[in-house]
């Protein structure tokens, strides 16, 4: 039987809601489902295109996991170091600290009841066996669904093999496809005779079935009966149906035009999905016209080669692996994979160098979707640059001019991992190693690690005065200048961001990253109680980003400029400030400034009169400072507004109550503290607010100064 997944049954986790079209495997639906009530780590195991995939994400949406289930695409990923990187996006984590990706993982799972399908993961079978026995010692609440063609190896592992389709099942799905390209099939003794041939593998089953537009099922059948033939003397030791697979791939690869053979072997090159634009400009030419690549695309398509998704980015294509496996082989038969993955290379930093410049742009929302979407490709092209002799230059400037998703989008981690590499590599380029450099930097600030931050940026700007390079010393002073601002060094901040402005004015410098340099000299003026320069600085700012469209840089400002409202005694224009700010700041998953912003509004609402609010948001707020760094940078500026929210809630609520609603903030998971922080109207309670009125400076002592903005969330550099 042929069924989908209910669209009125949402699975929770990043499954979609409704799944491909299934045909049968109804017993074997229940028996893995069967096999997960009883094991914690079950592994289905079987030959390529049998089907695993699909069967493991069909019984895991029917599953009933509290917190979820999350799927995990390993076939990607081909070096075991991203394993656990590939783990924490699948669940959608952002941690902006310095620990390893793990420790994020151990944190995030402890207390949760969720299933994990790890798909694909047989290239880096040891690495995922290694994080899977850690995971599950240390979540007991957690299961793992591998889907693999071979084990992990781990004990309490329960395997199970997925035999391919039976008879029926198999002609079913032959007709399905059928009828998807419109061409009726009946079930005779032809069709029932070529899906045996195949063992009723579904892969082979689909290739067959795309080619029915051009051949009839005896046609069919006639031509895979002489592939048989030509491969009955090879392989001996090789599985019949491993050779059943084999020959379905070859004999549909022997029936493509020439066109579509080699579009197959250079698509092999991409990693995970990819669209149209970079299909054209890296498999065109070189025999294969640009112009004709769509036509032979669709082409591939009909034939079940490639498949098309709808994604939120747009339509995407992919191949499976074991398509791509075969398409690579080809490739490198060529002689020509050096110069697809050069050219491969060549798009994807091209991608990046234009999503830096748009990021300053009325469509940074659409850049940070395109960039999550294109990652396991412009790691392949961060991968290829930084092993490559004489290409180390052009990983250098892809990993700076990825900055802007490092730091906005919550991949610190990541980009520290690919910053280290590329500034330990003697590239010969110097723009290029003092953009890698100053970014650096720029990561370890928001990562707490100083020594590697002054260790870069002191790199940076000796090498810059020394080049003569104005652009990389100004970034270099500018960062400089806000790990003075987190360090409590007010007056050296403030000395070191008005040089850096100065120069970026200088050299027509105007992105982000200079208008977050203006946002952070207006906080080193608010520290030192100059609220009028700091709102004067911050509406400018705004102005400069609503006519450009800036979004991010912008809820900073708009930090600032709360802050300063509420110091005014104007408790609703700072919570409509702050709302705007923490709306904007979550939607790029900025970790950092959405954790300012659930800060301040615990004080705003303290002000208001609801200590009880207040105090829970305190207590989501500090369930989140761990993923962002040490609390508050460890700065007695930023931390003044938290304790005086901290003594005020006390004192209205004693310290029993107050400590009971700060557990209940830290209960709630990031989306709610921020749905609950941004949905509650501005009277915060039933009860009476107390009286509004100025809140008076001296509430604000020398050296407990509240904080204005973020001290470290920069914007778009894009010189290089």
């Amino acid at each position: 039987m042929r069924e989908r997944q209910r669209e009125d049954t949402p699975v929770a986790g990043n499954l979609p809601w409704e799944l491909d079209v299934f045909v049968g495997r109804g017993a074997e639906t229940a028996g893995l489902a069967g096999a997960l009530g009883e094991a914690r780590l079950v592994t289905v195991t079987g030959v390529g295109g049998v089907g695993k995939s699909r069967l493991a994400a069909h019984a895991a949406a029917r599953t009933g996991f509290p917190d979820g289930v999350w799927r995990v695409e390993l076939a990607p990923v081909r070096d075991p170091a991203f394993v656990d990187h590939a783990v924490v996006a699948a669940l959608g984590l952002t941690d902006h600290t310095a620990r390893p990706p793990r420790e994020t993982l151990h944190g995030h799972l402890a207390d949760r009841r969720l299933l994990l399908l790890l798909d694909g993961f047989e290239q880096v079978v040891d690495a995922c066996a290694e994080l899977v026995t850690e995971l599950l010692g240390r979540a007991p609440g957690l299961r793992v669904l591998a889907a693999g063609r071979r084990p992990l190896a781990l004990a309490g592992e329960r395997l199970f093999p997925l035999e391919p389709l039976a008879e029926d099942e198999a002609v079913e799905l032959f007709r399905c496809r059928a009828a998807l390209l419109g061409v009726p099939v009946a079930d005779d003794a032809e069709v029932r005779e070529l899906c045996r041939r195949l063992e009723g593998i579904p892969l082979a089953v689909e290739l067959a079935a795309g080619r029915l537009r051009a051949l009839s099922p005896g046609q069919l059948l006639a031509r895979l009966d002489d592939r048989f033939r030509l491969l009955t003397g090879a392989g001996a030791d090789t599985p019949w149906r491993h050779r059943a697979l084999r020959t379905a791939i070859g004999w549909s690869h022997e029936l493509c035009t020439p066109e579509e053979r080699l579009l197959w072997a250079r698509l092999s090159v991409f990693a995970g999905r990819f669209d149209l634009e970079a299909v054209e400009y890296v498999c065109g030419g070189h025999g294969l016209a640009s112009e004709d690549v769509l036509d032979v695309l669709s082409e591939l398509l009909a034939q079940s080669v490639v498949s098309r998704e709808e994604t939120s980015s747009g339509v995407r294509y992919r191949m499976l692996d074991t398509v791509r496996a075969y398409g690579a082989d080809w490739l490198e038969a060529t002689g020509d994979a050096g110069r697809l993955r050069r050219r491969h290379r060549d798009w994807y930093l091209g991608l990046a160098t234009w999503c830096e410049l748009d990021w300053f742009s009325p469509r940074q929302a659409e850049v940070a979707a395109r960039v999550e979407a294109e990652l396991p490709n412009l790691r392949g092209a961060l991968e290829h640059s930084l092993s490559e002799p004489g290409e180390a230059h052009l990983g250098q400037l892809l990993a700076g001019s990825l900055w802007f998703y490092w730091v906005g989008c919550g991949r610190l981690s990541e980009g520290r991992h690919w910053l280290d590499q590329a500034v330990r590599l003697d590239s010969g380029h110097e723009p290029s190693l003092l953009k890698a450099l100053w970014v650096l930097g720029y990561v370890a600030i928001l990562q707490g690690d100083t020594v590697a931050a002054l260790a870069a940026l002191h790199e940076c700007r000796e090498e810059a005065e020394l080049s003569a390079n104005p652009t990389a010393a100004a970034y270099a002073e500018h960062r400089t200048g806000c790990l003075a601002l987190v360090s409590d060094d007010m007056a050296g901040a403030e000395t070191l961001l008005r040089s850096a402005l100065a120069g970026y004015q200088e050299i027509g410098e105007l992105n982000s990253n200079v208008l977050m340099g203006q946002v952070e000299l207006a906080m080193a003026r608010a520290f030192q109680d100059d609220l009028a320069e700091a709102v004067r600085l911050c509406e400018d700012v705004r102005r400069v980003c609503e006519d450009h469209g800036e979004r991010w840089a912008r809820s900073y400002a708009l930090y600032v400029l709360a802050y300063a409202a509420w110091r005014e005694g104007d408790q609703s224009n700072a919570r409509r400030l702050l709302t705007d700010s923490l709306g904007s700041a979550h939607s790029f998953h900025d970790l950092l400034g959405s954790v300012l912003a659930v800060e301040l509004l615990a004080l705003v609402t303290v002000t208001e009169g609801d200590a009880v609010e207040a105090a829970v948001l305190q207590g989501a707020a500090g369930r989140m400072w761990p993923s962002v760094g040490l609390p508050l940078f460890g700065s007695a500026y930023y931390n003044a507004p938290h304790e005086l929210c901290e003594a005020r809630s006390r004192e209205r609520l004693g310290d029993e109550r107050y400590e009971a609603c700060v557990r209940t903030g830290a209960l709630l998971d990031r989306e709610e503290a921020v749905s609950r922080a941004l949905g509650r109207p501005a009277a915060r309670s039933s009860r009476p607010p107390s009286r509004r009125g100025r809140v008076l400076p001296a509430e604000v002592t020398a050296g407990t100064h509240e904080p204005a903005a973020s001290p470290t969330r920069k914007g778009g550099e894009t010189a290089g």
